[in-house]
């Protein structure tokens, strides 16, 4: 399983990567508008920090505005995937970027139905929102497992991107689920480091240290 970080914030993004742990980015409005920064620039400063699919969203809910940005961002680079909103008018988008060869990742999928749709289209990647699911006491990883079997099951070469993670376990569920990426915030990311057993182990390494001669 991949797993992209899910920000659009600079510095989180270049420690994440010199980490060496993540093949993307994840990117929406909500994450742009906390940076307080130009959106082109955010995009293409994160295009030359990390090598690997990089997803930004379009903001027209109209087919003809959404394929116009997707071409548009599509220039800045060949690494970029573009975010489309799971609306009828979305997947009359995906079907016609897909005949341009720029990549979509259907996003704001909160069922099985709106997943097997977006495939249907054409799209590079389907997002559920596990996190907003579990919020109103749906089962959000349920839909990811129904999906990996139907995807599997019929040979759909689009790839499910497990979104609005909240915490380590959901990371977990979704490599266990088959998902194909887990795009996790940066927050999410450093507590997968943690655990009191690698602290405690690692104090008494080097204490022992010291007790070597030198």
């Amino acid at each position: 399983m991949k797993i992209f970080i899910d920000s659009a914030n600079l510095d989180e993004i270049k420690k994440a990567n010199e980490w060496g742990i993540i093949d993307g980015v994840t990117t929406n409005p909500s994450l742009v508008a906390k940076e307080n920064k130009d959106f082109k620039e955010i995009v293409q400063e994160i295009i030359s920090i990390v090598d690997g699919p990089i997803s930004v969203e379009v903001i027209s809910t109209d087919a003809g505005g959404m394929v116009k940005e997707a071409v548009e961002m599509f220039e800045w680079s060949q690494n970029i995937v573009v975010k489309i909103p799971m609306i009828p008018e979305g997947l009359k988008a995906v079907k016609i970027l897909k005949t341009r060869n720029i990549k979509t990742n259907v996003t704001l999928i909160f069922s099985v139905n709106q997943a097997l749709l977006a495939a249907k289209a054409g799209a590079t990647y389907v997002s559920p929102f596990i996190g907003r699911l579990d919020d109103i006491g749906h089962d959000g990883m349920q839909i990811v497992r129904d999906m990996v079997d139907i995807f599997n099951r019929y040979n759909f070469k689009t790839e499910i991107i497990v979104a609005s993670v909240r915490h380590p376990l959901h990371v977990i569920d979704a490599a266990k689920a088959g998902a194909h990426v887990a795009t996790v915030p940066f927050n999410v990311i450093e507590k997968m480091f943690d655990h009191p057993l690698t602290d405690v182990g690692l104090k008494k390494f080097l204490n022992d240290w010291k007790k070597v001669p030198k």
